[in-house]
């Protein structure tokens, strides 16, 4: 009887002695002990991390084999695994969880393991082989985990910035077509959620535009504090053990590999030990995220029905919304996007508090601010897209039941008040009130302002815009 056979395995070992790895994987014992050591958050490090700190480490291998710190062909072969890692290729090799301590150190090992035995292998060797390709010596060479992991994480945001901007960008489109689509559409407005004055539904849509506008905005405009990197900083920012030959051009290589605006910071040690920008950055995402919830609480309240509710508009069906009532149908992407929201918002409370409690030269906590920050743009970028495409550009009006609804509110005598007065005004909004008549039918009885007076005073045209209703010039004050 023979026994179970086990895979093959290889032996290598660090500071604490040895260890066993498959023979066949990538990473190597430092990203061994970090998978077996972190069972936190049950994620990875996030994909575009991975990629970022890929082209990361290419930028290292260039700038090292610019200043003659590297042989040719071992920084050819680290370029050639990097691009591959940056492609999408061996990430089932990135094993240690998002969560980790040392300040994303497990991290920075793994992608020196990964790329070192890759690069082995482009070379004829066998994963393993230090001596052909080594994951410090060669791969991080003139580098420390404190410079590049935070570099990292500010290439991974940049490139979700510009993901993130974009699908704003399109909700924001979305919603002024719809603005230009109800411009007629007369409607009540709500404040505090009684009758408020009237409003076009157009003109509810270009207020929520104007909001994803500023929002996105805020965004585009934070970039410029998020390119500066402190590559080449090494272990607090002083730059210990780096080459100035590699110091001068690292961030320039990095920046045209990336296409992104990077530049080395001026002082890269606060870089190195402070992360308020990445707290902005989180801000903005969150304001982002509580005006998401804001438009989609709102239109969940304007299509609530479809008899006992507002009704003001129809979203699109997209699934039955019940296990029980027949032809319920529910407002379930406004709800998904609410979610994402309220995510992005405690995703900003993780970051804010792993910001804070950083210490002296480095924040070890960087790790939770790359998971929640990345995680934050991806759901700002998905749950944008998905009000756009799947809610907004389907939206419908009711028409109908919206100039209803405007006309038989008693709050309308306030385009009365300029030219009768408070008081009289209040009356008649009383007196409709009370009897279940509009305001036009009690001020025509009255007396106070005539028939056609009225109608003008009453108008779509007059009461949605600025002025006394029935009482504007004819132009801007002087002509």
């Amino acid at each position: 009887m023979t026994g179970r056979q086990h895979p093959p395995t290889r032996v290598e070992h660090d500071l604490l002695g040895e260890m066993e790895i498959p023979a066949d994987a990538y990473y190597g014992i430092h990203a061994a002990r970090a998978a077996s050591n972190f069972r936190i958050a049950g994620e990875g490090l996030h994909p575009e991390l991975i990629r970022a700190l890929a082209l990361v480490k290419k930028a290292c291998a260039l700038a090292n084999r610019r200043a003659g710190l590297l042989e040719g062909r071992i920084a050819d072969a680290i370029c050639r695994a990097a691009d591959e890692v940056a492609g999408g290729e061996l990430r089932d090799q990135f094993i240690t969880d998002a969560l980790q301590g040392g300040a994303g150190t497990s991290a920075n090992m793994n992608t020196n393991e990964v790329l070192a035995n890759r690069a082995i292998e482009l070379l004829g060797g066998t994963k393993g082989d230090y001596s052909l390709v080594h994951p410090l010596d060669h791969v991080n060479l003139s580098q420390s985990t404190n410079d590049v992991f935070p570099t990292a994480v500010r290439v991974a945001c940049l490139r979700l910035l510009q993901e993130a901007t974009g699908a704003m960008n399109r909700l924001q489109g979305a919603l002024q077509a719809k603005e230009t689509e109800f411009a007629g559409v007369l409607k009540i407005g709500r404040t505090e959620m009684q009758d408020a004055v009237p409003v076009t539904l157009g003109q509810e849509f270009a207020a929520w535009a104007q909001a994803v506008k500023r929002d996105w905005w805020r965004l585009y405009n934070v970039g410029e504090r998020l390119r500066q990197v402190n590559l080449g900083g090494t272990a607090v920012g002083t730059g210990l053990n780096a080459d100035l030959r590699f110091v001068y051009v690292a961030s320039d290589i990095l920046r045209e590999i990336t296409g992104l605006p990077l530049a080395r910071a001026e002082n890269m040690m606060d870089v190195t030990q402070n992360c308020d920008v990445f707290v902005e950055v989180s801000g903005l995402l969150k304001s982002a995220a509580v005006n998401l919830a804001k438009i989609s609480g709102d239109l969940r309240l304007l299509s609530s029905g479809p008899r006992a509710g507002f009704a003001e508009i129809r979203l699109p069906e997209l699934q039955a919304g019940s296990s029980i009532m027949p032809g319920k149908v529910n407002p379930v992407v406004p709800e998904a996007v609410a979610q994402a929201a309220f995510q992005i918002q405690a995703c900003d409370l993780a970051v804010t508090l792993a910001a804070q409690s950083g210490q002296l030269e480095l924040n070890a906590f960087l790790p939770c601010i790359a998971h929640n920050l990345l995680k934050s743009f991806d759901l700002l970028r998905s749950a944008s897209d998905l009000l756009a495409a799947k809610c907004v550009a389907g939206i419908e009006a009711d028409a109908e039941r919206c100039r209803r609804l405007a006309e038989s509110s008693p709050v309308l005598a306030t385009a009365l008040v300029g030219h009768i007065g408070y008081e009289k005004a209040t009356a008649i909004a009383r007196e409709a009130m009370a009897s279940g008549r509009t305001v036009r039918e009690v001020a025509l009885e009255t007396g106070l302002i005539p028939a056609e007076d009225l109608d003008k005073i009453l108008s779509a045209g007059e009461m949605t815009r600025p002025g006394v209703p029935g009482r504007r010039p004819a132009g801007p004050p002087g002509e």
